[in-house]
């Protein structure tokens, strides 16, 4: 991406103290953006960009801290939604709790921020916003239906705000990254040695091995959020780009 491709835009991504979103968060700032995260937590003091604590799960602070940044300026570029949050277990283990904190981030934060942006968006006539869903959102997982079933639902909401901002010339698609080498997943497989078994495939969970034999990394997922918001995809909207090495099988 050209190191001056988004100067002077006004980008606002969630999710951004670490992981993918912080990644997103960061490539934007190197080509020149003016970059708002909003986190739970805080961040490192040295980002290079601020970031914003709100709990995208609360409606109410959500709509505050749109408010006070609409005070702040008037339109806004790019909206990324990065934030998300996994529990895994058995469907019958899951507790509602569990349940509940999936869709909270996963489906209904990007629905809180987007209802507070869409009016911008509608009335400035131009902007792009990039979802950061999952593969796991096109295909199955044992042990992963809250997370799988969320970030389904958050891959519908995407489609269906793309169609109803596109007369506007508002372009909305999804980013699904697979396996990508991030805290959320080695906690989940238990540190990077668990990485191979994903490369290799695990039969008893119905997952197929990573065809291209690696784990992403986040920069693989940054670049193609990145490329979505871009003038290079201006006719690109409603699409979802599945970043995960082949493991869905083009699903």
């Amino acid at each position: 991406m050209g190191i001056h491709q988004f100067t002077g835009k006004r980008v606002l991504v969630t999710g951004a103290a670490s992981g993918i979103g912080r990644r997103i968060a960061e490539r934007f700032c190197d080509c020149g953006a003016n970059v708002t995260g909003l986190d739970r937590q805080a961040g490192e003091s040295a980002l290079p960009f601020r970031i914003v604590a709100v709990d995208l799960a609360d409606s109410g602070q959500v709509e505050d801290v749109c408010n006070a940044l609409k005070a702040e300026h008037d339109g806004l570029d790019i909206l990324v939604n990065a934030a998300g949050t996994l529990k895994t277990g058995a469907a019958e283990d899951l507790t509602p709790q569990d349940w509940q904190t999936c869709f909270d981030v996963n489906a209904s934060g990007p629905f809180y921020l987007l209802r507070q942006w869409i009016p911008v968006f509608k009335a400035q006539r131009s902007g792009a916003i990039v979802n950061i869903a999952s593969n796991a959102a096109h295909v199955p997982r044992t042990g992963m239906t809250a997370y799988c079933a969320s970030k389904a639902a958050m891959a519908s909401l995407s489609r269906c705000i793309g169609l109803e901002l596109a007369p506007y010339g508002v372009r909305c698609n999804i980013v699904s990254p697979g396996s990508t080498d991030t805290p959320m997943l080695s906690d989940m497989v238990g540190g990077t040695a668990g990485y191979q078994q994903l490369v290799s495939g695990l039969p008893d969970q119905f997952k197929l091995g990573i065809p291209l034999g690696k784990i992403a990394n986040i920069d693989d997922i940054a670049e193609t959020a990145l490329f979505l918001a871009s003038d290079l995809a201006g006719h690109i909207t409603l699409q979802d780009i599945v970043v995960d090495g082949g493991a869905t099988l083009g699903a």
